[in-house]
């Protein structure tokens, strides 16, 4: 293995591990502030961090790719705000990776609806594993699916339409200036739900402000510029291997830092939806 792909998978499995401290942090900050309020801040100053790093390639950039990237921004914001929504709902952040995890299996489904692009075979012998996964995941209390779960659901294909319309945009966009754009559009859309809601004044604690710099610094920016820099250097096959990593990272963070109690019938359904994606992943290689 060269030193680059070797330097980029070790860039996605670092991205993976901050991803689910964004997790963490998104369910102590939102305990204190908006989530409206919570998104457009996060997101407009991790769009502002990344400025410098694509400036002169968004200068570049024409009107219709501007709008394009806009528009692709739309969906990602309607994805964070269900996402985020369902967190300040939801008493199992490990659940709700666990279904966010869907969408890299939800995606050729979703291309295949929108531009009809039909699902290899990998995507069929995946699936059936993926619904036992699901059923065991949010079935455990009898036939009554959580509030919190249609959300991460909801959340899940959004992010799932997201990925399909991104990979798209990024064939003649370069990634870093895509990202910078989109997370900007994210935080605007916070900000205009922040300015419809009118939203009460709220105190914010010393531990709440280190969270949110967690949040914005380390679990967006950081994160999606590694993400970014990492899959330019590594296989697909192999990114998406490593990227299913996340609701594991998350599962392990909760129970040591928010003492979530998983149970055993959940803790089966999470292993096997990562189940159904590792098949997934490793028959589309062949």
């Amino acid at each position: 293995m060269n030193k680059l792909a070797l330097r980029g998978e070790l860039l996605l499995l670092l991205a993976t591990f901050l991803a689910a401290v964004g997790w963490i942090a998104s369910k102590q900050i939102i305990t204190q502030v908006p989530a409206s309020a919570f998104i457009s801040a996060r997101f407009l100053l991790a769009s502002l961090i990344l400025l410098p790093f694509c400036l002169s390639q968004l200068r570049e950039l024409r009107a219709k790719q501007l709008f394009s990237i806009c528009a692709v921004g739309v969906v990602l914001a309607a994805c964070i705000q269900l996402y985020v929504y369902a967190i300040s709902m939801s008493s199992s952040l490990s659940e709700g990776a666990f279904i966010m995890s869907l969408a890299m299996l939800i995606a050729p489904f979703t291309s295949w609806l929108l531009f009809g692009v039909t699902p290899n075979r990998a995507f069929w012998l995946a699936l059936p594993i993926a619904v036992v996964g699901m059923l065991l995941l949010i079935l455990s209390n009898g036939w009554q699916i959580e509030q919190s779960q249609w959300y991460f659901l909801l959340a899940s294909t959004l992010l799932s339409l997201h990925f399909v319309l991104n990979k798209r945009l990024t064939t003649n966009i370069k990634p870093l200036s895509s990202i910078s754009l989109q997370l900007f559009v994210v935080g605007l859309g916070g900000l205009l739900i922040v300015l419809l809601e009118q939203p009460q004044a709220f105190e914010v604690s010393k531990q709440t402000l280190i969270w949110f710099a967690i949040s914005t610094v380390i679990a967006t920016a950081l994160r999606y510029l590694m993400q970014t820099v990492g899959q330019c250097s590594v296989k697909i096959e192999t990114a998406s291997l490593i990227m299913i990593l996340e609701p594991v990272w998350t599962l392990m963070l909760s129970i040591g830092l928010l003492s979530e109690v998983i149970e055993p019938q959940k803790l089966l359904g999470g292993a096997t939806i990562l189940l159904s994606l590792f098949v997934y992943i490793k028959l589309s290689q062949s």
